[in-house]
């Protein structure tokens, strides 16, 4: 990856798909882009997933070797900032969310987009009210078929402010080729989360498609694929998760799965290990391919590189891990899930959450609340954090995090000393 500053734009160029994006500079990090530019340097075959030792002395910060900024979520801000560039006096709209970043979004409002929906398919401006000279961007996520019908009819192009991730699209297209052999679709993700609503519609459209939160629910549906449960039950169960005119007696003897992207990949695959048990178990096919459709895994390269430099990361000892990104992003929650399973992890949005080197408000995904801790930096000659983001985190949230917490710290090295060693 080639980084070079034209009109005070970081241009990135993506050597294995010759695209190059153009995104704000306010969201770029001379320090990450350091460190990020030293390791592909050094690992151009992503085989080295340890963290990068930041030593500011008393403070050791390692950051994760692969976080923020994807492929899609580039794709998708310099889309809409060109969208508003290009077109002074009109009125332009997103369907939701472009990504699930606060400040991002703040951003976009803040440059004359509104929003249609909020992030659970609310209705936030009617379509009535929308025309056919009016523009409105798709989000990375995606949206579903009945959306881009409504649109359509309106007489909006949706074509050219697609901002859809090509990682989620292929999650489609693999639905798609799947549903050609008769196989009903299982799609692992959160039933409200904007994309799997869209993959939802899209499976839907070519075959009977069911959608299964975790791995709780795929135990459900192994009982009705057995004839554990009564067939009549699942409708109950799994309420507005399964297409029109779904027939349990007959839609379940052929599956395959898909799923969200930015799930957590060892659920998906111990779902589908589990879904697959299930299915020949009880049919005994004379191979598997006769009831159980061998998908390749529909995580995105940014979900499966986050996820493993995580793991990668976790391997180091350290005090405590941070993680950056909004608190409403699939992808970051996963990321605070593999961080608490092996030490105290604080979810935070922003550097301002960190209130002083004695208190910190981070998010508890779980409970969905944000909680005020006291006394999460140890008193110890040298703290070591752990940190890392989500794909839809900009890298200066992450380096503001990073000066919040060399401040507290005098006797630290610079920031500049830090950025030099890496040039």
């Amino acid at each position: 990856m080639k980084m070079v500053v034209v009109n005070h734009t970081i241009k990135y160029y993506y050597l294995y798909t010759m695209k190059s994006f153009d995104v704000p500079i306010i969201y770029r990090s001379p320090l990450i882009s350091a460190v990020k530019k030293m390791r592909k340097e050094m690992d151009k075959m992503k085989k080295d997933f340890t963290p990068t030792l930041l030593d500011f002395g008393p403070l050791q910060v390692y950051l994760a070797r692969h976080f923020g900024f994807c492929y899609g979520v580039e794709n998708a801000i310099e889309i809409a900032f060109r969208t508003v560039e290009e077109n002074p006096g009109k009125r332009i709209f997103l369907l939701s969310e472009m990504i699930h970043n606060p400040q991002v979004n703040a951003d976009l409002i803040a440059h004359g987009i509104e929003f249609l929906q909020d992030t659970h398919g609310k209705q936030l401006i009617p379509f009535e009210q929308i025309t056919a000279d009016d523009i409105v961007l798709i989000p990375a996520f995606g949206t579903t078929l009945e959306i881009e019908e409504k649109l359509r009819k309106i007489g909006i192009q949706t074509e050219k402010y697609n901002t859809t991730c090509p990682f989620v699209e292929k999650v489609w297209n693999r639905s798609e080729q799947i549903a050609g052999k008769d196989y009903t679709i299982i799609i692992h993700g959160k039933p409200q989360h904007e994309e799997t609503r869209a993959t939802f519609s899209h499976a839907a459209a070519n075959a009977p498609s069911v959608v299964i939160k975790d791995m709780k629910e795929a135990i459900e549906l192994g009982r009705f694929i057995s004839g554990e449960r009564p067939a009549e039950e699942f409708y109950t169960v799994f309420r507005n998760q399964y297409s029109e005119g779904f027939d349990v007696n007959n839609d379940l003897q052929r599956i395959g799965v898909v799923n969200q992207t930015t799930m957590l990949a060892s659920d998906t695959q111990s779902i589908a290990d589990y879904l697959k048990k299930i299915m020949l178990e009880t049919y005994q096919p004379a191979n598997a391919e006769e009831r159980f459709a061998e998908t390749r895994d529909t995580l995105c390269y940014a979900t499966n590189d986050n996820q493993t430099a995580v793991t990668g990361m976790l391997q180091t000892k350290a005090d405590l891990a941070i993680v950056v990104g909004g608190y409403n992003s699939s992808n970051t929650s996963h990321l605070v899930e593999l961080c608490e399973e092996r030490l105290p992890t604080y979810f935070i949005n922003n550097e301002e959450k960190i209130l002083s080197e004695q208190e910190i408000l981070h998010f508890n995904f779980h409970t969905k609340e944000e909680l005020q801790t006291s006394n999460y930096l140890p008193g110890k000659s040298t703290v070591k954090i752990l940190i890392t983001s989500g794909a839809s985190c900009p890298d200066a949230l992450v380096e503001g995090v990073i000066r919040k917490l060399v401040s507290f710290y005098p006797e630290a090295k610079s920031m500049d000393e830090i950025i030099s060693s890496f040039q």
